[in-house]
């Protein structure tokens, strides 16, 4: 019998027959060009240290998702950068002894390292693989917490490394239910489907962003080790990804809200949620890595000078190709100007109907220039601005066109549109930020004034990025919903100013 106020476990299920209609459409354009570019920078010195730092994020941040401890954002940056090392981290700086703390850490950058070279060997997913992993990432954990069902206490017992729970582990949620995961005797067959499945899914070329929240979420749901469920869920999530030449899957404490909250919805028979969680940390690594683009090239010459010349020749044999590439993007970015033009029109009417017989001195109007307009470098501060909020190079010299909206009451607010490239070499990859801030009422000018901009904040999570990969009709309705909710933001954030 079930305890009062708990969820009935349920048996993991396969994956939905339509699961295409969850899938990204983002991704694949992103992918195409990543494809294009993987070798190249792969083998560069810019791409392994992003990665070595990419791995060191992982595994400090999984650690603060699990709330194994807890550390600050400067000294999460400083370890990042200069490497894990127990002398980095001052005292009183963590809520455990630092020598615990990297301990901890040492062995989830271990556990995604392995995942890299289970990958290169070419190796199947087993249950056996699985416990090695849960043994890896609980090396230096001793004990955890369990429920005694005969004094009905909680009590400490030790870890079971690279073993199945022998103990219910069935958490009481901050509003009183009882989450039921798989009983003891219930693990061996519940992950015996999980890993046939996963196979299945393999052979049928399951998306990997729609596949990773699967298997993640039906591992969570059997949690089939006593602790450490969440992290070993997070690295068969990655497993899928760099199996499929991606990134590992990055997430922060700053979205642990996000994915709690997309577990419950999934929980209930929704994964879409969670794959769209796992599509943005995907995209957010494409475009980032991307950017590495310039620097590769910068190394490459000075490798390599011997080749220059050879190089030179298969610039030029390439260079056709590239221009109609870029060409084409910038096509997609003049529907997509238009696209914003009418609508920042349609809102402008909208904001001026709705405030005129309230503040009769307001003033309401937009600018914009095209790429072709002698202004269109206008307004570079808070574009660069908003993309370093946004962790990516905005490339303004190779392409760029804007649209503001200017909202002119007792002060100034204006909302932002960009489309410039992304990344320092310019390869056919454009982005659309957008952005608001606020300016003093009498300033006029048209971005040359930079230091009257104040409390410059990105409307989106993150820049609209589009390529000569994408198709129109996919596009179109892409960019339709991304601009509604940066809309959104923006109307929001110059409420909050009034």
């Amino acid at each position: 019998m079930n305890p009062p106020n708990s969820r009935e476990w349920q048996p993991i299920e396969d994956l939905t027959q339509n699961w295409q209609t969850m899938a990204s459409s983002e991704l694949p354009p992103l992918v195409t060009v990543w494809n294009e570019q993987a070798q190249r920078l792969r083998e560069s010195g810019a791409f392994k240290s992003y990665m070595t730092k990419m791995r060191r994020e992982i595994a400090i941040e999984t650690g603060i998702i699990e709330r194994l401890y807890a550390i600050d954002r400067g000294i999460t940056r400083i370890l990042i950068e200069q490497g894990i090392d127990e002398a980095l981290i001052p005292h009183g700086a963590t809520d455990k002894p630092a020598r615990q703390v990297i301990a901890l850490i040492r062995s989830q950058e271990a556990a995604v390292e392995g995942l890299f070279d289970f990958v290169g060997g070419q190796r199947e997913l087993t249950t056996f693989y699985i416990k090695q992993l849960h043994q890896v990432l609980t090396e230096h954990q001793a004990t955890t917490e369990a429920f005694d069902p005969l004094t009905g206490k909680i009590k400490n017992i030790p870890i079971l490394r690279g073993e199945w729970k022998q103990w219910s582990n069935n958490p009481l949620r901050p509003d009183g239910i009882v989450h039921q995961y798989a009983l003891p005797e219930q693990v061996i067959s519940e992950m015996d489907n999980l890993v046939q499945w996963h196979q299945q899914h393999q052979e049928s070329q399951v998306a990997p962003e729609v596949e990773a929240a699967w298997l993640h979420h039906r591992f969570t749901q059997i949690h089939p080790f006593q602790d450490g469920n969440g992290r070993v869920a997070r690295c068969l999530a990655s497993l899928v990804f760099i199996k499929a030449g991606w990134f590992p899957l990055a997430l922060t404490r700053d979205d642990r809200s996000a994915y709690i909250t997309a577990l419950e919805q999934a929980d209930h028979g929704s994964l879409s949620s969670l794959i769209d969680l796992f599509a943005k940390s995907q995209k957010q690594s494409f475009i980032r890595s991307l950017g590495l683009s310039e620097q590769v090239l910068s190394e490459t010459r000075q490798a390599r000078t011997i080749l220059a010349s050879i190089t030179e020749t298969l610039k030029q044999r390439q260079q056709a190709s590239i221009s109609q590439r870029c060409q084409e993007a910038e096509n997609y970015a003049t529907t997509l100007f238009d696209l914003a033009s009418h609508r920042f029109d349609e809102l402008s009417d909208e904001i001026t109907l709705a405030i005129q017989n309230l503040v009769p001195n307001a003033k309401v109007y937009l600018n914009s220039a095209s790429a072709t307009d002698e202004r269109s470098y206008y307004h570079r501060y808070p574009i660069v601005e908003t993309a370093k909020q946004q962790r990516y190079f905005a490339n303004t010299q190779s392409y760029s066109s804007w649209i503001q909206l200017v909202i002119k009451m007792e002060s100034r607010t204006e909302l932002l549109l960009s489309f410039h490239g992304l990344g320092r070499e310019y390869l056919g990859l454009l982005v659309c930020s957008a952005c608001a801030y606020r300016k003093d009422a009498n300033d006029e000018s048209e971005g040359s004034i930079n230091d009257m901009i104040n409390d410059i904040q990105p409307l989106s999570e993150s820049p609209f990025n589009f390529s000569y990969a994408d198709e129109l009709s996919s596009l179109e309705e892409r960019f339709g919903k991304w601009l509604e909710e940066a809309i959104v933001n923006g109307l929001e954030y110059w409420r909050q100013g009034l």
